[in-house]
């Protein structure tokens, strides 16, 4: 399990430091090109969830952060020994307290990757992690499934 938790401090350590890079050199609501027409560096303070969701709902979202933690890391002690569930609940703990960091430090979270050739949503590395996350656990679920059919 200990691997996990490295994982996960890991996850939370990068995106903390990208967020601060981008927070204290670039302007609020603006962006550069990266790689120009695919993806941009932006600078945006997001007070709900994707999609403008739940604008102003700061202690909503800190509490299902603080019942998330705890239920990932329920899950972890648990399953840390099947090396998919293990990564999949690392991933997601690494990347709900990125975002109850910024909630409960800031108000807000701070969002910085744009993808440019899509309307999509200014996300970070911590949305990176929890969808990530999901999508570790979704396979590994499947991979268990057929394994006992």
């Amino acid at each position: 399990m200990p691997i996990y938790i490295c994982l996960s401090l890991a996850v939370v350590l990068l995106d903390q430091l990208i967020k601060y890079f981008v927070a204290t050199t670039l302007p609020l609501n603006t962006s550069q090109p990266v790689i120009s027409g695919l993806v941009s560096i932006a600078h945006i303070r997001n007070y709900g969830a994707a999609w403008s969701m739940l604008i102003g709902q700061r202690w909503f979202f800190i509490i299902i952060s603080l019942v998330a933690v705890a239920v990932i890391g329920y899950y972890l002690k648990k399953k840390w020994t099947k090396w998919g569930y293990g990564l999949g609940l690392a991933l997601l703990l690494g990347g709900t307290l990125g975002n109850f960091i910024d909630r409960l430090r800031l108000g807000y979270v701070v969002d910085m990757i744009q993808l440019d050739f899509i309307n999509f949503p200014i996300f970070n590395v911590a949305d990176c992690a929890l969808t990530l996350g999901v999508i570790v656990l979704i396979l590994t679920m499947i991979k268990d499934e057929q394994l006992n059919d």
